[in-house]
């Protein structure tokens, strides 16, 4: 991904000249960037943050080369990596969604959008309602328009970003809700966008591999994960992550974006598993796998984080790689029937309570026929 994104950032380079584009958001300076580079994850010879392996990106790009991998990302592909019509979707009952229960309940948006309701505190994880998922609107398209508008969202606790990229953290987003009260959590360095964006500073939480925030029952960690970073031409100047939350006997997982890499069991085994984890299953390519997990990755993923459940994101919404739009579905549908996964595969918009009975159709499989 990393690859393809220099060609692609040159050329906005260049018409970030001619246009007034805030979306490329600021990167820490100053005091803040001297306070983040203490971290253990900044390499202060390079001047930027460095995956736990901080030569991974390199022999990523030395591997798949740069001329191959941009050939087949714009000329090549799957010829159904956009769905000819619309997707099924649900309008969310908000009412019975926000109402606080013992049970874990969710709504997926596609891509790696979700809101998350534990124990009555409403968790937002990266996200996008913009039409596209890249600084200027006629740049990567999402599918269809979100099942519901900004302003219909319940009262929001925080909202969870898990790293820089435009598919994660989307300027239009962010600030309709700067007069609200909900506060961010990001990686150490996001929140120099968010500043950035008109967002109050006592807002802001940021936080290390490892480190928490805790409020009542609830506490959030960021965990590792294996990434990049990056908005215009520098890369790598704010932190990447996953995030790991309990309240009470409760653990929930996601994580952001990532290449299968050992932090996974890492963060199994220091919470003792997971009852519900949100893992990438999409946009991946053998060009990119040190970035993206492939979707057998994503399985053993599930099996290294001891979790009870999976529901696979960063897919449905946005054609950001070579496979066909419903490839990611196939392929980790087809190990959780191999390696008896509980997989969840809800439609747009569906509220997931986990102690009712859900229906999980295997819904994109009644599409696929229509779009050949």
């Amino acid at each position: 991904m990393k690859l393809f994104a220099v060609l692609l950032v040159l050329i906005i380079g260049i018409i970030f000249f001619f246009n007034n584009c805030s979306a490329f958001g600021k990167n820490p300076s100053g005091e803040h960037l001297k306070k983040i580079s203490e971290s253990n994850r900044f390499d202060k010879e390079r001047k930027e943050f460095v995956n736990r392996d901080p030569n991974v990106l390199d022999e990523m790009q030395k591997k798949a080369g740069f001329w191959k991998p941009m050939k087949e990302f714009f000329f090549g592909g799957s010829k159904y990596s956009k769905p000819k019509e619309k997707l099924p979707e649900l309008k969310p009952d908000l009412e019975y969604f926000t109402k606080k229960s013992e049970s874990i309940k969710f709504i997926w948006f596609g891509h790696s959008t979700f809101l998350l309701n534990l124990n009555g505190k409403i968790l937002f994880f990266d996200p996008v309602f913009s039409e596209s998922a890249a600084p200027f609107s006629f740049m990567i398209k999402r599918f269809q328009d979100a099942v519901i508008k900004l302003e219909e969202l319940p009262e929001i606790d925080y909202i969870l970003i898990s790293h820089d990229h435009y598919d994660h953290l989307d300027e239009n987003t962010i600030k309709f809700f700067k007069n609200k009260k909900v506060k961010f959590i990001t990686p150490l360095g996001v929140s120099s966008h968010l500043k950035y964006w008109g967002i109050e500073e006592d807002r802001l939480i940021e936080l290390d591999y490892w480190q928490s925030f805790i409020s009542d029952e609830l506490e959030i960690f960021l965990t590792p994960s294996q990434h990049f970073s990056g908005r215009g031409l520098s890369q790598n100047k704010t932190l990447w992550g996953s995030y790991s939350i309990t309240s009470g006997k409760k653990k929930i997982y996601y994580s952001g974006d990532s290449g299968y890499d050992v932090h996974f069991k890492e963060i199994g085994e220091k919470f003792n598993g997971f009852d519900l984890s949100f893992i990438e299953n999409g946009q991946y390519s053998e060009h990119w796998k040190a970035v993206h997990v492939m979707p057998e990755e994503t399985a053993q993923a599930y099996f290294d984080l001891k979790s009870k459940a999976l529901v696979p994101v960063h897919w449905g919404m946005f054609d950001l790689s070579l496979h066909s739009w419903y490839e990611p579905a196939e392929r980790i549908e087809q190990e959780s029937i191999k390696r008896n996964i509980n997989l969840l595969t809800p439609k747009f918009g569906q509220v997931v309570d986990l102690q009712e009975p859900n229906a999980y159709e295997r819904w994109w499989k009644k599409l696929i026929s229509s779009f050949k």
